[in-house]
């Protein structure tokens, strides 16, 4: 299961330590047997050349990091109900409204790779969710995401007939918010350690060209769980 993502990372030759600022990872060179192999796992299945930092915080709980490489294949990198370009929609969103520049910035670089444009990017980023870059399913479903990230208490029926209305299923609502409160522990964790940005959005920028993935073309079918 190599990721686009990863092989452009892979291609570039990047391989550095997690450099936390706040609390030790756990590097390579200091793991245990069993999260070596957990880390051997991640190279080998994913196609990264190095581990990364968020991961690489989860291995001070070896049974949290096996869980959460499982849980990120099964529902971050993956296409499920809602499309790999909708989640990194979501991802970047929540990073930046909690302010962690690890996050903001991976799943920036994901976005574009997946197919989000530049004025996709910017607007999230700007937290312009009225943008033309967006369309308006899509901002009704980032300001849903938004009220999850920031006041989850306050989401009743009526955010969910909104949605409804707009085209957007159960399933995708419900793994939107899994999405969204799943980034709000990402952040944290990323934040608390000091995990600075990989600079993975500069990549994008390199001579290295990869072909778009099939999943994230712009005029897939609602059907299809896209919408326009």
């Amino acid at each position: 299961m190599s990721l686009i993502e990863y092989e452009k990372i892979a291609r570039s030759g990047r391989k550095r330590p997690a450099l936390s600022t706040t609390l030790p990872v756990v590097e390579e060179n200091n793991a245990s047997d069993e999260v070596s192999a957990l880390y051997e796992h991640f190279r080998s299945h994913f196609g990264r050349p190095d581990v990364p930092g968020i991961l690489k915080c989860f291995a001070t709980h070896p049974p949290l990091l096996r869980h959460m490489m499982d849980l990120s294949e099964s529902l971050i990198f993956a296409d499920g109900a809602l499309t790999r370009r909708q989640k990194e929609m979501i991802a970047t969103l929540v990073s930046v409204e909690n302010s962690c520049p690890y996050c903001a910035d991976s799943h920036a670089y994901f976005l574009r790779v997946h197919g989000g444009s530049p004025e996709m990017l910017h607007a999230i980023e700007q937290r312009d969710l009225n943008s033309p870059a967006l369309s308006a399913a899509e901002q009704l479903l980032l300001s849903f995401v938004q009220k999850v990230n920031r006041d989850s208490h306050r989401i009743d029926t009526a955010d969910m007939a909104t949605l409804s209305e707009a085209g957007w299923s159960e399933l995708q609502i419900a793994e939107a918010i899994h999405v969204a409160a799943l980034f709000a522990t990402f952040n944290r964790v990323a934040n608390a350690f000091g995990l600075p940005s990989q600079g993975l959005l500069a990549l994008y920028q390199d001579a290295i060209t990869l072909p778009a993935p099939e999943s994230t073309t712009a005029t897939d079918h609602p059907s299809q769980k896209e919408h326009p």
